[in-house]
Formats: structure tokens, sequence, C-alpha cells
């Protein structure tokens, strides 16, 4: 008990809706039902966690967030409800310490904790029908400035996780959620090919379809990290943990689950640089960067974008780097800073072609190819077109070497460079060859179960008015409010395209 209210567990109390005498029995009655019959909370302490911060023992955290996540219809955990008794604050740089409000960064021994009660809230939610709403998401100055020194810190895997004269430890306050035992080489290689094979079905189908099945993989992997392996497996398994947990943060960003998605991207790179790969760390923020550029906010895509560049260290490979830096770029053109964006891809095109292929990249990066490069330029360039029409011809001319190169099994990179060029064009004046370009970003769409190209598709949408008299428009806008789900209006505008 520290004597301060609790003023997390007290917003969500209010939000929730209910009084300190129900929410007393609402936790006998779950803690009975998950096997602790035991316990026998009353009023007088639900008032103790939230007016003067006691925190309770173990099992009633766990409980507390079962129910708030039921709730609220999107996931609570103990760190989001203030009942972690340890717990590290952030550093600001040069103002001293600030405890952010989603309690990152982390103690290092709280990562595998951390991602396994995420998931297992995450998927609660999904076997019982309820969407991840609510929440909001962290601006990109408040998690970079929280991540700022736990980022750049040195490493150090052995130092960091508890360790027992038993170098095969399991902490004891994970026992009762997996049944940790070792692994060796051989599961941890079927876990890496796993991951492939999702990775393959996001790029093809997006990411809805196997969202779940991601989050329990990683579920189970964050048991598994309970226990403690010799050092080289321990590494590779958060090497597992981390490109799941960014898979698991671009499905839900790909399905509009956004507060979810940038937990699971802060989570990669927690399990990252658990792991000791800092360029894996980077790439994971830089994720959360395109998240926000595609939520219209780029300034706190550059916050982002300035930690996940310099946070990744001198070891990450030019072409890691030349995917950072068309991200930047991204950003800058939602801002409308031409010449910043130019110089910014210049930097990104040097350093791809500088990448002498000598040294393998990782497998997070296999994606990140000469299609992709020429993607992402047509995306920055289509968006600088709205604040400057001229770039929308260099855009065209980036989306049509894209989707050239574009290898197969990349279906929805594919509908993103067929809706950058159709937007190119109808900026460009062009409507002949956008209907073209459209309809062929149509013809698959229904097949892929991404909700970032229904808004790029939105945003497409958006731009056909000014030629809704051409017969070939009038039936195009018809056919996209086909396209679109049901529920979901054409003429909104969510994203910059």
């Amino acid at each position: 008990m520290n004597g301060q209210p609790n003023t997390r567990l007290s917003d969500l109390f209010g939000l929730a809706g209910w009084s300190k005498g129900e929410l007393a029995r609402l936790v006998n009655r779950q803690a009975a039902a998950m096997g602790h019959p035991q316990l026998a909370t009353d009023t007088s302490r639900v008032r103790r966690w939230i007016d003067t911060g006691e925190i309770p023992r173990d099992p009633v955290p766990r409980v507390l967030a079962v129910l708030f996540t039921e709730r609220l219809g999107r996931v609570v955990t103990t760190e989001d409800l203030g009942l972690v008794r340890q717990g590290r604050p952030g550093k600001r740089q040069g103002d001293g310490s600030v405890e952010h409000p989603d309690g990152v960064p982390w103690a290092p021994e709280r990562t595998a904790s951390v991602l396994t009660e995420f998931t297992g809230m995450d998927l609660m939610l999904n076997r019982r029908g309820l969407v991840g709403a609510g929440a909001a998401l962290a601006a990109g100055s408040a998690l970079s400035s929280a991540m700022h020194d736990w980022l750049h810190a040195d490493p150090a895997l052995a130092a960091d996780a508890p360790r027992t004269h038993d170098p095969l430890h399991v902490d004891p306050a994970a026992a009762d959620r997996y049944e940790a035992a070792p692994i060796g080489s051989q599961e941890i290689e079927e876990l890496e090919r796993s991951v492939e094979v999702f990775r393959a079905w996001d790029a093809s189908r997006g990411g809805g379809l196997q969202r779940k099945a991601v989050v329990g993989q990683l579920n189970e992997v964050g048991g598994m990290l309970a226990y403690r392996h010799p050092d080289h497996l321990q590494r590779r398994l958060w090497g597992v943990a981390a490109n799941l947990a960014v898979l698991a943060g671009w499905m839900s960003h790909d399905v509009g689950l956004e507060p979810t998605a940038q937990k699971y991207f802060v989570i990669a790179a927690h399990a990252a640089r658990e792991g000791g790969d800092r360029p894996r760390a980077g790439e994971a923020l830089s994720r959360a960067a395109r998240q926000m550029v595609h939520l219209g906010k780029p300034d706190d895509a550059l916050d982002l974008m300035k930690l996940a560049k310099s946070g990744g260290g001198e070891e990450a490979l030019p072409r890691t780097k030349a995917m950072l830096y068309t991200i930047e770029a991204w950003a800058q053109a939602s801002m409308g800073r031409g010449q910043a964006m130019r110089r910014t891809l210049g930097l990104a095109e040097d350093l791809f072609v500088s990448d002498k292929g000598d040294v393998e990249p990782p497998s997070w990066m296999q994606m990140f190819d000469e299609a992709d490069l020429h993607g992402m330029q047509a995306l920055a360039y289509r968006t600088l077109a709205e604040h400057d029409p001229a770039a929308a011809s260099v855009a065209q001319r980036h989306a049509k070497l894209a989707i050239e190169l574009r290898a197969k099994g990349r279906d929805r990179s594919q509908i993103f460079d067929y809706i950058s060029l159709a937007s190119a064009c109808f900026i460009a004046d062009d409507p002949e060859q956008a209907d073209r370009y459209a309809r062929l970003a149509l013809v698959s769409i229904n097949s892929n179960s991404s909700h970032r190209t229904w808004d790029r598709l939105r945003e497409m949408f958006r731009l056909t008015a000014q030629y809704s008299d051409y017969p070939k428009i009038q039936d195009l806008r018809e056919e996209i409010k086909l396209a679109l789900p049901k529920g979901v209006k054409a003429g909104g505008r969510t994203a910059r395209a």
C-alpha cells in the first residue's frame, strides 16, 4: 500500500459502471470459477485498492483483469489496472523519470508474463465474440520517450533474467498459466517455420482469418519463455516471440484493432530486445509508426521513427535502414513536406542498392524487396500528391514498377499498388487509366480480409467524386460500394491512402 489512489484502476472502474460491492461479489465468483473458492473479497477491500493504492495478492489482479476485459470488451491487463508490484519506470531524456500510462517499458523479467497475460486476454475476447474497442492509442512521443533509454541500453539476457542453480528454471508465478517444460532446437525450428507460414498467409490474404492462430501460438511461446533455457535457445525463442508479436500486431492493425496492435508492437520490441536483436526491435517500432501514418498521425509516426532508427543499432543491414527511411518518407509526405520526403527517399534508394547481399537478411526482412521499395515510394508520392499534384506522375511510375516486380503470393501488396496507381491517375486528371487500375484492384479485394485495403479504397472513392458524371466512373463508384463490407461507408476518410 502506498497511500495514493490507484488512478488506473479508478478510471477503468468508472468506465465499467460497477458499484464497489458489486465488483467484490464478481471477484469472489470469478475466483471460484478459476479454482480459488477460498477467496473472500468485500467492499472495504475494493475501496482500499482504488483509494489507497493497495495491491491485492495473487490471484486477485488476474481475476480483476478477466472481469474488466469482459466488461469493457477489450484487453485489460494487470499492468493496465496498476496492480503490478514491481516495474521499472520509463526515462524521459533530460527530464528525469516518468511513468508511462501503459507501463512501458516494464522490467525485463516481466516481458514473458506480460506477453502471456495479454495474449490470453486477447484470446478470451476472440472466443466470446467481443471486439477490442474503446482503448486509446498512446502518442508516438509518449512511447518513444518512455522507451528511449531502455532500448539504447546494452541488452544483457543473462543479467536480465532471474537465475537459480538450476539453469532450467521456471518462474513459479507462471506455473498456473502454462505447464512449462524445456524444449530443444528441433521444437524451436518448428516454431520458426510456423512463423513463415503465418507470414505468407498474412501477405496473401490479410490478417483477419489467421490472427487468432498467431495470438494463440504467441501465447504458447510466452509460456515456454517462463522456463529458463540455455542462452542460445532462449535467444532464439525470444526471436520467435518477437516475430509472432509483430505478426499479431500487424494482423490486428489490418482488421482495425488499433490499440491492441500497438500493444503487440511494443511487446515485440521488448521481446526482440530481450533476445539481443536491436534491428528487430527497431523494425517492430517502425510498424507502430506505419500504423500512426495510416491513422492520420504522421507527427507521432516521426517520433517513433527516430527511436526505431536509433534504437536499431549499427548492426542493422542497409536494406533494413532503407525500409525505415521509406516509412519516414511516407510520414513526411502526409504532412506535405515534399522536399524532406524526396531527400529521405533518396537515402532509402542509396541504402537499398548499397546492400551487396553478402549477408543473409533475417527472415523478417525478406519481405522487403525491390517491389516493396517501389510500392512504398508510390505510396509516399501519391500521398504527397494531395498537397502537390505534380507528384502524381512519379507515384504512377513507382506503382507500375512495383506491380511488375511483385512476387506471387503478395496479393494484399498488389491491391495496394493498384489503388495507389488508380488514385494517382485520378489526381493527375486521367480518369480513363484510373478506372482501369481501380477495377484491377477490385478483382481480388473481396478475397482479402484486410481492413486497410478498404480504408485505401475509401480514399480512392473520394477522388472519384469529381468525375462522377462520367458513365464509367459512375459504374466504378457503384462497384466500390458493393465491394466494401456491409456497414462500411464508401465516403469515409479514416486514413491517408
